[in-house]
């Protein structure tokens, strides 16, 4: 048996599942473990969670792949770079906090690769949310298992009421007992998030502090957001899966304890990792294979892999004229990123209060979405709080609006970091970072049967990434790392070779008598 997270074949199961028992394994076709003859060629477009997924993949089973990545430095939307800070300290930045849920087995299990026991990652004490008005939630003590967690979370929360709950639309929320996929986007892609909580009926106070955690998880106003994403993540995280909302991250900045580990693995199994090197083109041969244009040379690849963002793809499709048909290239075109997004990161000359959590997600402070006390658990700030006495403070603003004023804000971010935690107006700002981006995917209302999938109508040419249709219960980090093994095993059973078996979350509702509910309430 191979151990697990180490190379070719699939661990065994329990190495991937977690607890819930009722996870779903889908297994690959059958073949041989390992490419037997001449070896193929691979180009993986894009250094991000789908691209290492798709490569560690490819490589591990005798395909000669290359990882272009167009930055300095892998990881995508989790990756980090050098920078120096006013007092002479060399530290990494990052686009901000990401939670590592349980659920994310596949993400995990490429993880396993360089960490099989994961200790690179911590789980933090809790999950806890809070509102302005003073009302605050956890899911420290919530039970993990469905359908206790969410009623659990209903009888500890303070923001759900007798009253509001007799007021809730019983009929509208049954959609949230039974979510299967693709079945879900066929009933409530066409309506947005808001307007399905609006329908339900849910609680004012509860909607800010649970359901638009979810939805602005995705960068993107609810008004925008499909309902099917939201009822989606609600079964992903609450009523479909038994591992609950706490979440693990990692003990050191993204590049030390995750990527770097990561393209050694790759790199021992025989993959080239080319970072500061973008893609400029793509064309066909005459043998069906391809040519890439990349850092000022051409090279040629049997198949390639396209891990990008929705801007890069677009814009790598648009330049290499003659990949896929019109249809599909059309769909590709029709792809958008949600909002811009801030993350703000504050090098303090004092400590938060030891108090404070290491994460707290906030609602009713302006544009501040949460906060996050990095020396808690990341090494490199606890080193920088202790050498300095001072705190590493990191603030997200998701979806702010497009024609928002950087300067003011950026500003403003800070000022409710004050109302939230009231110690920081007396500290002084060692150093400041201030990143804006704005290349998260938009999963639109009515915009699902548009989104490209995995394959593509050339058989060596398939994408990857959080932007990719998977018919899976999957999202977000999860979903690009499901999506890159999608990917490789698509190319995979080209040559005959056996890929890698993947598990998600339960695909329908977790009992027999709420799936029965749910089908009262389509009819």
């Amino acid at each position: 048996m191979t151990a697990p997270g180490t190379s070719g074949a699939s661990p065994h199961p329990a190495a991937r599942r977690g607890r819930d028992r009722r996870a779903r394994s889908l297994p690959p076709r059958p073949g041989a473990p390992r490419i037997d003859g001449p070896r193929p060629t691979t180009a993986v477009v894009g250094g991000g969670i789908a691209g290492l997924a798709a490569a560690t993949a490819l490589a591990e089973r005798g395909v000669r792949v290359t990882l272009y990545e167009r930055e300095p430095y892998l990881g995508g939307r989790a990756g980090g770079w050098p920078v120096d800070l006013k007092d002479g300290s060399r530290v990494t930045m990052s686009r901000g906090f990401h939670a590592f849920f349980r659920q994310y087995y596949n993400l995990r299990g490429l993880l396993r690769r360089t960490d099989p026991g994961l200790r690179r990652l911590t789980g933090l004490p809790d999950y806890p949310l809070r509102h302005s008005s003073g009302l605050r939630d956890s899911f420290r003590h919530v039970p993990r298992t469905p359908p206790w967690s969410a009623l659990g979370f209903a009888a500890l929360s303070p923001s759900f009421g007798m009253r509001d709950l007799r007021a809730m639309n019983a009929v509208a929320a049954l959609p949230l007992l039974d979510v299967r996929v693709p079945e879900v986007y066929e009933r409530l892609d066409g309506t947005s998030a808001h307007d399905f909580l609006e329908a339900v009926r849910f609680p004012r106070m509860a909607r800010h502090l649970a359901f638009e955690v979810f939805s602005r998880s995705f960068f993107a106003d609810p008004r925008e957001l499909s309902a099917a994403e939201m009822v989606l993540m609600f079964h992903i995280y609450f009523l479909g899966s038994a591992e609950g909302l706490l979440f693990d991250v990692p003990r050191a900045p993204y590049p030390a304890a995750l990527w770097n580990p990561l393209a050694e693995y790759a790199r021992r199994h025989g993959a080239e990792v080319r970072t500061g090197t973008a893609v400029e083109h793509i064309a066909h041969t005459p043998d069906g294979a391809y040519t890439l244009t990349a850092g000022g040379e051409e090279r040629r690849h049997d198949t390639v892999v396209l891990a990008l963002d929705a801007a890069g793809l677009r814009s790598l499709v648009g330049r290499s004229d003659r990949l896929g048909d019109a249809r599909w290239r059309e769909r590709i075109q029709l792809l958008r990123a949600a909002p811009p997004f801030l993350v703000s990161r504050l090098w303090l000359d004092r400590p938060v209060d030891p108090g404070r959590p290491g994460f707290l997600g906030t609602s009713g402070y302006g544009g501040l979405d949460n906060v996050s006390v990095l020396e808690r658990w990341e090494d490199e700030a606890a080193r920088w709080a202790a050498r300095t006495g001072g705190s590493v403070v990191e603030l997200h603003a998701y979806a702010v609006p497009p024609d928002a004023t950087p300067e003011v804000e950026q500003k403003r971010l800070v000022e409710e970091l004050h109302r939230v935690y009231p110690e920081t107006r007396h500290a002084s700002v060692v150093d400041v970072r201030h990143e804006w981006r704005a290349d998260c995917p938009l999963f639109p209302v009515g915009g699902y049967a548009d989104r490209p999938t995995v394959r593509t109508p050339e058989p060596g040419l398939v994408l990857a990434g959080d932007l990719v249709r998977t018919d899976l219960p999957v999202a977000l980090m999860e979903r690009a790392a499901t999506s890159g093994f999608l990917a490789a095993n698509a190319l995979l059973e080209r040559w005959g070779v056996r890929g890698q078996t993947l598990w998600t979350v339960p695909d329908r509702g977790r009992g027999v008598a709420l799936r029965a509910l749910a089908r009262l309430g389509s009819r």
